[in-house]
């Protein structure tokens, strides 16, 4: 495999060619064929890319190749946004009666997913402990045919072994889903593990621009045939443009994690020991409980950690007050830095007791490094908890 920021540049060069450097924008709801034969091959083509945009559209198969060559998977796909590329997958792969598997310690729209949606389709969930691999086998069924994970989780960035369950689940004829976001593919390919398919909320660092709804997901090409049935009747088709945004967005992904790496850690380092921090969350710190582990899997360690500030819920809510540069918004993995209270945001997804089961302390800020210069952002983060 090229080099990183090669592949980002050129792997879908063949893929709908024309004369055009920068790829044209298709912004068509339908394609014509020549003849019966040609219009009859397109129309059951798993994944396509000139029958009809809802069942794919050229700019979404350029992002395809782009997130598969990165990820090192057979095939790719995209969606609408990061939850109808986690929704599509599950759907798509276990019926009533079945069981998940997933973490305690997940996204809000995961774990809503697992404790709330699935059950209602007569699908048992069980949530475990990441950090305990044995977790996963106590949690084993016989009706047990996937397993989510989340590395590092959002948002207390605790590291899931992936090795580990990937083996366990191969043991078992379970297929492993693994939410990349974070991480990135600059920074961590689960399928190198033995993860079976990864998926992205590409809003966030694929993108890397906050002008973008969109999902991907990467894996064998039977399991991603299997998803794309079920996307096409589900519709959640992401728009051409959409595409073409996204696909400009990962032209510079090596470039901007490279900064994202390095002002996450820059942050964390600088308020671990401070007084008005009762602790960071981040994989990159020697502290970390799992940092040998994350060091196995992970190049980088991201631009994400979480603050426990002294004084819970109305600390927290004032360092965000304070802060200059991050702007207190949802999302992450944009050029700028943002910062959320997620105890506040996952209210509209989660009910208080599941909040609270989850681990998630109520004075827990997110805090999502963004590609300002490192000494202006530390700055700003040191005066504002000091504050």
């Amino acid at each position: 495999m090229a080099g990183s920021s090669t592949v980002v540049v050129h792997a879908d060069r063949d893929v709908h060619p024309s004369r055009a450097v920068v790829p044209p924008i298709y912004q068509t709801a339908t394609f014509w064929a020549e003849d019966a034969d040609e219009f009859a091959r397109v129309a059951a083509e798993s994944r396509g890319k000139d029958f009809y945009t809802r069942y794919g559209n050229p700019n979404h198969a350029q992002v395809a190749a782009v997130v598969a060559e990165l990820e090192g998977t057979e095939a790719a796909m995209v969606t609408a946004s990061g939850m109808a590329a986690l929704t599509t997958t599950v759907l798509g792969l276990v019926s009533a009666g079945d069981h998940v598997i997933g973490q305690k310690a997940t996204y809000g729209g995961t774990a809503s997913v697992l404790l709330n949606l699935l059950p209602r389709l007569g699908i048992s969930t069980t949530v475990v402990d990441q950090t305990d691999v044995g977790a996963f086998e106590r949690a084993l069924t016989p009706k047990t045919r996937l397993i989510l994970v989340e590395s590092p989780s959002n948002p207390l960035l605790q590291i899931t072994d992936l090795g580990a369950v990937a083996a366990l689940a191969k043991a078992h004829g379970v297929i492993t889903l693994a939410d990349n976001t974070f991480a990135t593919p600059m920074n961590s390919r689960p399928v190198e593990f033995g993860i079976d398919v990864v998926w992205h909320s590409a809003t966030k660092y694929l993108n890397g621009h906050t002008d973008v709804s969109a999902g991907v997901l990467a894996g064998p090409a039977e399991i991603l045939g299997k998803v794309w049935d079920t996307g096409v009747l589900t519709g959640a088709t992401l728009g051409p443009f959409d595409a073409w945004l996204l696909l400009r967005g990962m032209r510079t992904l090596p470039l901007r994690v490279q900064r994202h790496n390095a002002n996450g850690l820059a942050i964390a380092q600088a308020l671990e020991n401070h007084p008005a921090i009762a602790k960071v969350h981040y994989p990159g710190l020697a502290s970390h409980p799992q940092h040998e582990l994350a060091g196995k899997q992970m190049t980088g360690f991201g631009g994400v950690l979480a603050l426990e500030l002294n004084g819970g819920f109305e600390a927290a809510d004032a360092f965000l007050g304070h802060l200059k540069y991050s702007r207190r918004s949802a999302s992450l993995g944009g050029v700028e830095s943002l910062a959320v209270h997620p105890a506040s945001m996952w209210r509209g997804m989660l009910s208080d007791q599941q909040i609270a089961e989850s681990g998630v302390p109520l004075g827990l800020v997110r805090l999502a490094a963004g590609i300002e210069d490192t000494p202006d952002l530390v700055a700003d983060v040191v005066a504002a908890v000091s504050a």
